[in-house]
């Protein structure tokens, strides 16, 4: 069901608020099911296929799972990493890589990283794909995350240089699309959004191309 606007507009907390409400009443149930089916619908995907250097991130907050994907992406030979928080720089993330035997530990918002080694880390321009967390989409792949602003500053560049790699891919319950989201100048475009029921490319995403059935193509 995607969720239309009230009469009245309608601001970005308020969003976050509903759309946090919503993932966080699914079962664990609907939660693992919803894990396998978002790796059916992107395991073919000639992008994911194609890539190497795949950053991941770990479920928090009723968040889609990513980790059967994961599972897969490891098992292939990719070269997997995820976010951690930066050390002494202000809303800022590394990507470290990870493999089931990478030492973790929790951050500040209580969520599990891999412990800081610089000989592991990877500068994220030098990424192939990156799955990021979200919290609502809408049909033209507009993102809304927790409000942080750690990936919108990290991929920024994206922005400036018009660059194709790497290629965002936001990650979400299909229970997560609104009817249209108030995007800002800071929020960097997805190429595509992936559920677990579908794949939504956004309008002016350069990988038509690269994705397979099931798609909803925005014009």
């Amino acid at each position: 069901m995607i969720h239309k606007p009230p009469s009245q507009p309608i601001n970005r907390h308020t969003i976050r608020q509903q759309m946090r409400k919503i993932r966080r009443t699914l079962s664990p149930r609907q939660q693992y099911q919803a894990g396998l089916d978002l790796k059916k619908n992107l395991a073919t995907q000639p992008l994911f296929i194609r890539s190497e250097r795949i950053a991941f991130y770990l479920a928090n907050d009723g968040e889609i799972n990513p980790s059967p994907l994961l599972d897969l992406a490891l098992s292939l030979g990719k070269k997997c990493y995820l976010p951690v928080l930066a050390p002494g720089v202000n809303k800022a993330i590394w990507f470290i890589r990870y493999d089931h035997n990478t030492p973790m530990q929790r951050n500040r918002y209580g969520i599990a990283e891999p412990k800081i080694n610089l000989s592991q880390r990877l500068k994220a321009p030098q990424l192939d794909l990156v799955l990021m967390p979200l919290v609502a989409f809408d049909e033209e792949g507009g993102r809304l995350g927790m409000g942080g602003g750690y990936y919108d500053r990290c991929f920024a560049f994206k922005q400036r240089s018009q660059q194709h790699n790497p290629y965002l891919l936001g990650l979400a319950h299909n229970s997560q699309q609104s009817y249209e989201l108030p995007i800002e100048s800071w929020d960097i475009p997805m190429a595509c959004i992936a559920t677990d029921k579908q794949l939504v490319i956004c309008s002016k995403a350069s990988c038509h191309r690269d994705f397979r059935i099931p798609v909803k193509k925005r014009r």
